[in-house]
């Protein structure tokens, strides 16, 4: 107990509500539209986990067996400090790697103690392992791959991201994770993998009890810069609160107040823009569910050709298929002028608690 309660301290000022959501569980997935609604790309234009243009052809060298591009380009992220994009670069050559790893077996032989060698291969070995049965065990084993990359480069957080994700598929205890976590935050005080960590475990520390993590994703978005991607973390809390079946009691008003800070973080990108489309798929995901289809219509519009495998990935079936399917229904279910039909909202099922409840005013 003290050591949940010095973590939730750690992570988060403590705050109080005392009114309940009321939910309705009026869920289904929408039959297939031949043509998208005025503003959507066609089905087939849609792009999963679509690379940006830095990015792609470093994909493309690798294909080839280069290393090279991948090394200098990891390189810049952490000369110029571009943390969240050096996290997301991590993020997708690694899941490159997994099945063609010929190049980066090149570059670790070539450069087995590069700062971003270290990092590649522990972001490789807890992704490796995380689906395994065996995953404790197996990620308990992989530690070493992990202190390493946090080794490297003193000013990085993101080996520290790496750490904690290790640390929660490995159970670790709460006063573990909070030391983790505040290596993190002292090298970046606002990265938003490590956030998203952090309200992951929470959330599997408190089995269930939502209020803390919105208490936690909360405070971290009101002391964020305006753009920062952290403004999109009471959002995954909506969220993960929504596809554990709102079991605790979360007022309305908190679901939809993260949903409107994370149309205020949409608002400040571009339409089509490949970098916050992950933040724009979820948010269409939330708002659909919240019953606000012209507003999720309108996040779709905005999210263009890109689809992300997160949320989609959270529910049975193919990522992008699903994020098609929510399409086709809120573009079927919202009016040419944007006025609701009367129907309930579309959403997929989730693995975890049958279906998302959406909210009734």
């Amino acid at each position: 107990m003290v050591g949940t309660m010095a973590l939730l301290h750690a992570l988060s000022r403590t705050t109080r509500t005392a009114r309940t959501a009321r939910t309705a569980l009026t869920v289904r997935t929408a039959p297939a539209s031949p043509r998208p609604a005025d503003g959507l790309p066609a089905d087939d234009e849609v792009l999963l986990d679509a690379p940006d243009e830095r990015l792609a052809p470093v994909l493309v060298a690798a294909g080839l067996g280069d290393h090279r591009p991948a090394a200098a380009l990891l390189a810049a992220t952490r000369a110029d400090g571009a943390w969240e994009e050096r996290d997301l670069y991590v993020t997708r050559l690694a899941a490159f790697a997994r099945p063609r790893g010929e190049w980066f077996a090149q570059w670790c032989a070539l450069a087995p103690d590069d700062p971003d060698v270290l990092l590649l291969r522990a972001e490789l070995a807890v992704t490796a392992h995380w689906e395994s049965p065996a995953r404790v065990e197996l990620l308990r084993g992989a530690a070493a791959l992990v202190a390493a990359a946090t080794g490297g480069d003193p000013r990085d957080p993101v080996p520290w991201r790496v750490a904690l994700d290790h640390a929660r598929g490995a159970d670790a205890d709460p006063a573990e994770f909070e030391r983790l976590w505040g290596e993190a935050v002292r090298r970046s005080r606002h990265h938003y993998g490590c956030h998203a960590t952090a309200l992951a475990y929470l959330a599997a520390l408190r089995h269930g009890s939502h209020g803390e993590c919105f208490d936690f994703a909360e405070t971290a978005a009101q002391d964020a810069p305006p753009d920062s991607l952290v403004q999109a973390l009471p959002l995954r809390a909506a969220f993960a609160w929504l596809t554990d079946g709102g079991r605790s009691a979360i007022p309305s008003e908190r679901l939809h107040a993260a949903a409107d800070r994370a149309i205020a973080l949409s608002s400040r990108y571009a339409p089509a823009d490949p970098w916050p489309a992950e933040v724009r798929n979820l948010l269409a995901c939330v708002l659909a569910a919240l019953g606000r289809r012209p507003e999720a219509l309108g996040q779709l519009r905005l999210t263009g050709p890109y689809a992300t495998s997160f949320p989609w990935d959270r529910f049975p079936g193919d990522p992008l298929g699903r994020f098609l399917d929510l399409r086709r229904g809120v573009a079927r279910e919202t009016g040419a002028r944007g006025a609701v039909r009367p129907a309930g909202p579309v959403l997929p099922r989730s693995e975890r608690a049958g279906r998302m409840p959406a909210l009734d005013h």
